[in-house]
């Protein structure tokens, strides 16, 4: 798994690891580990020109000493310092023993090369962006966009990418765009979520020997290959549909049949024993799905379910909507069920509920601009899980889980160390699944792993993740219906292990 902490906690842990070590040696770690990603990506690092793009502070200093590991292996290290007054000392004698070569950026005064820096910057094999840390706030000044745009070589960002939040993922203003982030010791929430993510390139994480000093609770955490494959519910030799799990899907109706189609086939892969549809589209999914058992409802009189789908395609039906969300049984909620459920109703409910909006519905229900969920998807997702008490998934470009009620973190789940459930986001989201329909899918998946013993927030993560592999697997360009397909082969890859 994928742990985040955030910058704070990062802070905290490297001052008492650096109260337990010789001076310098956790930047010589971090340096150590930042020089071999740059050999890899260079592949021959014996004359090879690298530019470092330096910053005031530590990370500047990563920067100039892995520059000096790089320069005694043969390469051709110029740095051009931003912020010259304020940077890092030891690093810059390191990088000049080594054979370095320092300039200055457009605009500073003081000692350094007086030579024009963007040729240099333009010829380079690989550019290091040291130019903010993690602390930095807003965007990149006009004299960093400036050196940025002669970049041409491939980038790599020390800790994350300049100009970037580490602990939210928000980008205000110009941020670098990097080929590849190395960071150090844990990885940053902001790393993991869109909008920063997509400036992140390829990931790698050097470690420096944190670890012990974290808390155990990370501020945000990503499921990995083999800890979905665990979660995944398998029948038994006792088994039989029942004991599996029945789901109940409402959804589709005379406008949208489609919707409820879409949903079943979601939920006949999504593990349960069995599939009842209620609503007006019986027929449409007979026809597609004869294995499925149909009911015109109402909900509470259709038979036995351990779990509910409600929403997609619903359109005004807030009878079928309130009958549903009266059981006392997991309950997800998509589309129009969104626009439809009462907020109170949703704090009354014991059972497990999950919310599935994507960016222009999280905005609705939070009283927000649609802009700044897509810019704050960690904290729109916390915030709607802790107004409603829901589990929720926030979808889009990465798909965001927050929990409601968490534990003693209290609502939305709580920071680093502070006992609620860390925000889960998915790794395996991609953009051939924004097509129509695909929500519905999503849906009925998560529904059926409800319906098979899964708490909400495990659902919404394993099924965000198989849904993503899915839309990986599924021809391109995929359809709706060919991403319900996919998702048996993502099954079958996850059980293989």
């Amino acid at each position: 798994m994928r742990t985040a902490y955030s910058v704070e906690t990062v802070r905290a842990a490297e001052r008492e690891l650096m109260e337990r070590l010789p001076d310098g040696v956790l930047m010589q770690r971090a340096a150590a580990g930042l020089a071999a990603a740059c050999a890899g990506m260079l592949g021959r690092t014996y004359g090879s020109r690298v530019v470092l793009l330096v910053g005031s502070g530590d990370n500047g200093g990563d920067a100039l000493h892995a520059g000096a590991r790089l320069a005694r292996r043969g390469a051709g290290v110029s740095a051009v310092l931003l912020s010259p007054e304020r940077v890092h000392e030891g690093g810059l004698a390191a990088l000049r023993a080594a054979g370095g070569r320092v300039l200055v950026a457009p605009g500073a005064v003081v000692e350094g090369e007086s030579v024009p820096v963007e040729p240099v910057i333009a010829r380079a094999d690989l550019v290091v962006d040291g130019i903010v840390g993690i602390g930095g706030k807003g965007g990149l000044r006009p004299v960093a966009v400036e050196l940025m745009d002669a970049v041409r070589a491939p980038v790599v960002s020390v800790d994350l990418p300049s100009g970037v939040d580490a602990d939210t993922g928000e980008v205000q203003g110009v941020a670098v765009r990097a080929d590849a982030t190395v960071t150090f010791g844990a990885y940053k929430p902001g790393l993991l979520a869109d909008p920063a993510r997509e400036h992140a390139g390829a990931l790698r994480l050097v470690d420096i020997g944190l670890g012990p000093h974290l808390p155990e609770t990370p501020a945000a955490e990503a499921l990995q290959h083999a800890e979905v494959a665990a979660l995944l519910p398998r029948p038994g030799a006792d088994s039989d549909k029942y004991r599996r799990g029945v789901v109940g899907v409402v959804a589709g109706s005379a406008r949208y049949p489609g919707a409820a189609v879409l949903a079943v086939s979601g939920a006949l892969r999504g593990g349960a024993g069995a599939v009842r549809y209620v609503g007006p589209a019986g027929d449409a999914v007979i026809a597609r799905h004869p294995e499925a058992l149909v009911s015109a409802g109402p909900p509470s009189k259709a038979g036995r379910v351990q779990a509910w789908a409600v929403g997609s395609g619903l359109g005004e039906d807030k009878e079928r909507l309130e009958d549903v969300l009266a059981a006392d049984v997991p309950v997800l909620i998509d589309a129009d069920g969104l626009r439809l459920a009462d907020e109170a109703a949703l704090r009354a409910r014991t059972a497990p509920t999950v919310l599935t909006p994507h960016a222009g519905e999280a905005a609705a229900l939070l009283g927000w601009e649609r802009g700044d969920v897509e810019a704050r998807r960690l904290a729109a997702a916390r915030e709607l899980a802790g107004r409603t008490g829901a589990t929720v998934l926030l979808k889009g470009s990465t798909t965001v889980v927050a929990e409601g009620r968490g534990s003693a973190g209290g609502p939305g789940g709580g920071p680093d160390g502070g006992g609620g459930a860390p925000v889960r986001i998915n790794p395996t989201g991609t953009g051939w699944l924004a097509t129509a329909g695909t929500g519905d899918v999503l849906s009925g998946l998560i529904g059926a792993l409800l319906a098979a013993g899964l708490d909400g927030r495990d659902a919404a993560s394993v099924g965000a993740y198989v849904h993503g592999m899915a839309g990986r697997f599924a021809p391109r360009p995929a359809g709706a219906s060919d991403v319900a397909e996919a998702l048996n082969a993502a099954w079958r890859d996850l059980l293989a292990g």
